[in-house]
């Protein structure tokens, strides 16, 4: 294992002692239980929003902490759901007196311990909705999760509810606005490599020179099959034709694409994937309206690619092109 860590036990605070001092002017960091805030004063009468998960797969969730996205996020060990009391205490930390939103991928400790802080921020008066995301098209049930996993939708959940909520918007339209999104989102993933958790020293699976996994959750779990390594084009329909093929997309419809590469990937070869699965969308006849190429939902050095298509309709579009100013994502003024 080669990896530029100290200790594995001290990993995750150790990043975000970096992350607080590189981003000063955006983030701050609670050691004890562990969340990451806003800088700036809470927003007064303001819906806040807060997502949470282990750690591994920067830079979701503290890397879109910040205005037009997050408000907060609870990270936690590697691979390791953030546990009720940090999601408690985060959640009464930026609660405005407007509610707070929980935006929660689909795995059943991450599911579990939200549910179980949202019980206790109700009974000290903080009203708190929560949207569950769960895109996955590649498996039904996995390693981690009962139903479909929450990958690639979880990002644009985020910066669309998160203009919506900087725009003042209620609890309860936020919420179902972030439903809305999952219910229109859909993703697959491919891994041309497996990732080291620190604290195994190994490989989370093996693959042979010439393999991939098909369908890989953003843990590394096994997808729908092993495969034989294809070139680029080939991989792009190999994600994108499942999704297609789930929601029922028309003719017309208005899409964002989002190719999100899994840690190992060079940007290069993501537009690569990107220019594929462009042509891919548009010859069913749909427009891609908008787009998001990076690695912004990662599975540590994983080698591999996600696809993720939402169909859009004029509220998402609005709040998508909202400025955003976080560490991972900035557009706008």
């Amino acid at each position: 294992m080669k990896k530029l860590i100290n200790a594995p036990d001290d990993l995750v605070d150790e990043a975000l002692e970096g992350m607080a001092l590189a981003h000063a002017e955006l983030l701050r960091v609670n050691a004890a239980p562990r969340f990451v805030t806003r800088a700036e004063a809470k927003g007064k009468g303001k819906v806040a929003l807060l997502s949470g998960g282990g750690s591994g797969h920067e830079p979701l969730h503290a890397g879109f902490v910040g205005r037009g996205m997050l408000d907060a996020a609870c990270p936690g060990a590697v691979f390791t759901s953030p546990t009720p009391d940090q999601i408690f205490e985060a959640t009464r930390a930026v609660d405005g007196d407007a509610g707070v939103l929980h935006i929660i991928k689909n795995y059943t400790g991450d599911v579990m311990n939200f549910e179980m802080a949202a019980e206790l921020a109700r009974e000290a008066g903080i009203p708190v909705e929560g949207v569950l995301v769960n895109d996955d098209v590649a498996v039904e049930d996995s390693l981690y999760t009962a139903g479909r996993r929450g990958v690639g939708t979880t990002v644009l959940v985020e910066k669309i509810c998160g203009g919506a909520a900087e725009a003042g918007r209620p609890l309860e339209e936020v919420a179902a606005l972030g439903r809305r999104v999952n219910a229109r989102g859909r993703s697959m993933g491919v891994a041309l490599s497996a990732c080291t958790v620190p604290h195994a020293g190994k490989p989370s699976f093996e693959l042979g020179p010439d393999e991939m996994e098909v369908g890989i959750g953003i843990h590394g779990e096994p997808g729908r099959r092993r495969a034989k390594l294809e070139p680029a084009d080939r991989v792009a329909e190999i994600l994108i034709q499942p999704i297609l093929d789930d929601l029922p997309f028309e003719p017309g419809d208005d899409v964002l694409l989002f190719v999100n590469g899994m840690g190992g990937t060079p940007l290069l070869e993501l537009y690569v994937v990107y220019r594929k699965a462009r042509a891919i969308a548009q010859g069913r006849g749909l427009k891609v309206a908008r787009s998001l190429v990076g690695s912004y939902i990662t599975s540590l050095e994983m080698a591999g690619a996600s696809a993720t298509l939402l169909k859009l309709d004029d509220e998402m579009l609005r709040w998508w092109d909202a400025p955003v100013h976080t560490p991972a994502l900035r557009w706008g003024t």
